[in-house]
């Protein structure tokens, strides 16, 4: 599915009739304006999945912002935006072919980051808890407790309870699921499944970070079904080998100028993946 079909940046001749009137050059940064004209991108065209590959500082993330911001996508993280974004906004334009989902979404490193926190977070207080519990149990199965009125009824429950369980069933009964079964890994991919659901345009900034090769394979192929068969359309910035080799996505190499789309074989990245291993070939055997 395709619902972001075409996106048009500012061109060279834009960029500086904004930048260079009187009135704007006490300012020492305009970001996001300068980064894209010396790459000689002003036209992105899409397919159900589309990649941004690039080194750090060619502007794949910058480039998911303006296209989210543009399209007023859902974000969970604040995004800080300079003193020139909003105008750098109004002059970019999209085509759609169909109209964008309101369920579509940016998902960016720092939400998956605030998600592994607010894990971790609950886990901490689950852990106090369990100590709450383990005092709890041992209190209630040992004591010389009888029932002698209704006021007494919880407290009984309590006690029957601790002496019919050994006290790891207890304490288990007693807390809510167990979120520490979850690595951090495990909690960026159920972020991911969580977050993506059918017919919606995601954009995705470097989905990789927390996830393991063997994770990052998963969430391949999840995006590859999602896109294929639930309606979905991902536009992409990573780093890894196993998402650019995403069958029939369409990769921008912003390491070019002007930029030019490559196979996923072709990039620097990948390349020195592979020459790392080929060298080792031998030590596999």
């Amino acid at each position: 599915m395709i619902y972001l079909s075409e996106f048009y940046l500012p061109n060279a001749e834009d960029e500086e009739d904004f930048l260079y009137c009187e009135k704007r050059t006490c300012f020492n940064t305009f970001y996001p304006f300068m980064i894209f004209p010396e790459l000689e991108l002003e036209e992105l065209v899409f397919e159900p999945v589309t990649i941004f590959y690039g080194g750090n500082g060619t502007g794949k993330s910058t480039l998911l912002n303006i296209i989210a911001e543009t399209l007023k996508l859902k974000r969970n993280a604040v995004f800080n935006k300079s003193n020139f974004f909003n105008e750098y906004i109004k002059m970019c334009e999209s085509v759609t072919v169909n109209k964008i989902p309101s369920e579509s979404r940016i998902i960016t490193s720092d939400d998956v980051f605030d998600y592994i926190l607010d894990i971790r977070n609950l886990n901490n207080g689950i852990d106090f808890k369990r100590e709450e519990l383990f005092e709890e149990y041992t209190d209630s199965k040992y004591s010389d407790f009888k029932f002698k009125t209704m006021a007494d009824l919880d407290r009984l429950k309590v006690v029957n309870k601790s002496r019919s369980k050994s006290q790891s069933k207890y304490v288990k009964s007693e807390l809510m699921a167990n979120v520490r079964e979850y690595s951090n890994g495990e909690s960026a991919f159920k972020y991911f499944t969580e977050k993506i659901t059918e017919n919606a345009l995601y954009l995705l900034d470097e989905p990789e970070n927390s996830l393991s090769p063997k994770r990052q394979i998963e969430l391949t192929q999840y995006i590859q079904d999602s896109a294929r068969f639930f309606n979905c359309q991902f536009i992409i910035s990573t780093h890894s080998p196993f998402l650019l080799s995403m069958k029939n996505a369409k990769i921008y190499n912003l390491d070019e100028a002007p930029v030019t789309t490559s196979r996923w074989t072709e990039l620097e990245n990948v390349q020195t993946y592979f020459d790392f291993f080929e060298k080792r070939r031998d030590e596999f055997k």
